[in-house]
């Protein structure tokens, strides 16, 4: 069961990276985070992907007044979205008509939602920016969605200033995200995981997220 687990979250953490580069070559927006790696990326003159590992780890730093501990997939995501998102880049092209740019964000959601559920069914920990929305959830109280809400409007409003690309992607993104993920988790979980190892995905969807959403983190 390990090795599946493993297997499972590596190939989901290579299908995240690869649905950033599509969304980034479909040119309609991206979620806030990655607008906020964007504009990073944008000032830095890095690699997207470089900059995507650089703030994961930067993130991780805040898990330590929390008093978390990352998990093997903690540190495999840290690292690997990171490199597939750089390597999708290389192989992706830009899309240069609107229906063209419209199938690509389709296939990006669809693959981005796929690549969820796969890492976090694997249930080997959860990612830098998943761990700290659910941290600040258990050390103060407040809701899943008002932690959730207020991290990533502040992520997204950094990255439009530094650049990244805001527009309609953002928007679907941030509507099918969470559905796309509840509705594809049940095919990726690992059997006999209990619901509370399940952290909830937060590099998408404002609107996405409850207070059932809340794990037991690993510690």
């Amino acid at each position: 069961m390990l090795t599946r687990r493993i297997i499972q979250l590596l190939l989901g953490l290579a299908m995240y990276g690869i649905s950033l580069a599509m969304f980034i070559r479909a040119g309609l927006g991206l979620d806030p985070w990655d607008v906020f790696h964007q504009g990073m990326a944008l000032k830095t003159g890095w690699s997207i992907g470089v900059v995507v590992i650089v703030v994961s780890f930067l993130v991780l730093l805040l898990w330590i007044p929390l008093r978390q501990m990352p998990g093997f997939g903690t540190l495999a995501n840290a690292v690997l979205v990171g490199l597939f998102a750089d390597l999708g880049l290389w192989v992706i092209p830009a899309m240069g008509e609107l229906w063209s740019q419209i199938l690509m964000l389709t296939g990006a959601v669809v693959l981005n939602g796929i690549a969820s559920a796969c890492y976090i069914g694997a249930r080997l920990g959860p990612g830098a920016r998943d761990g700290l929305m659910t941290g600040l959830v258990r050390r103060t109280g407040w809701s899943v969605r008002l932690v959730r809400t207020g991290i990533e409007v502040l992520v997204l409003a950094a990255g439009w200033f530094l650049g990244g690309s805001v527009g309609v992607g953002t928007v679907v993104y941030a509507l099918a995200i969470g559905p796309l993920v509840q509705l594809l988790l049940p095919r990726f979980m690992v059997p006999g995981a209990p619901a509370s190892e399940v952290p909830a995905p937060s590099r998408g969807g404002l609107a996405a997220g409850t207070e059932e959403d809340v794990p037991v983190l690993h510690s």
